[in-house]
């Protein structure tokens, strides 16, 4: 009983110890030491420490774009919106036109809009711009999302291998365009200066 008491007490010290030595550290501002854990500092401080530790050295690592360089991704990324604003803009003109599309009333205004979107996607990231390349990761990330559903509901194996491929190719697009858009400087807000 008396040897229970006394940890007790030797721990109840320890805190105290502890607890007056952070407020000693406090007072006085030191380098942060990274190595080892804070003694007042909970789990989540401590995670969110390391990540930003580890942001930082990612951070460190990634190299701003030179005038007038692209990176592979955005090109291609560039390439297949064009592709995709010529879908449009020709689905679009036949829309227009009133080509027979098996007795559906198609309407053209959505139609132009996707393809409004898909040309000034296009330009934007030729030009390696920043919103550029973070709608297009939007339109893969809706991509991926509907070919994963989709894989719910084939009814044939050419449905499925389609399916698979065009998320592993959004997929795989996407996780490339993630270091290429780091690499891209964000532009400043207005009044940031």
């Amino acid at each position: 009983m008396a040897g229970a008491r006394e940890r007790k007490r030797a721990e109840r010290r320890k805190r105290k110890r502890r607890s007056d030595d952070g407020v000693a550290a406090a007072a006085t501002p030191s380098p942060p030491d990274t190595t080892e854990p804070r003694p007042q500092e909970g789990f989540q401080e401590r995670m969110a420490r390391r990540y930003e530790e580890r942001n930082a050295e990612a951070r460190a690592k990634l190299e701003p774009l030179e005038p007038g360089e692209r990176p592979t991704a955005v090109t291609v990324a560039a390439i297949v919106s064009a592709v995709l604003a010529v879908v449009f803009v020709v689905s679009a003109i036949l829309a227009i036109a009133g080509v027979d599309a098996s007795g559906r009333d198609i309407r053209p205004a959505p139609i132009i809009l996707f393809a409004l979107v898909f040309v000034m996607m296009t330009v934007g990231m030729w030009r390696t711009r920043y919103w550029a390349v973070l709608g297009f990761q939007t339109l893969l990330l809706l991509v991926m999302l509907a070919s994963a559903l989709g894989l719910v509901q084939v009814s044939t194996v050419a449905e499925a291998v389609a399916t698979v491929l065009l998320l592993a190719g959004s997929g795989t697009l996407f996780y490339f365009m993630i270091r290429a858009l780091g690499r891209i400087q964000m532009p400043s807000s207005p009044g940031a200066d």
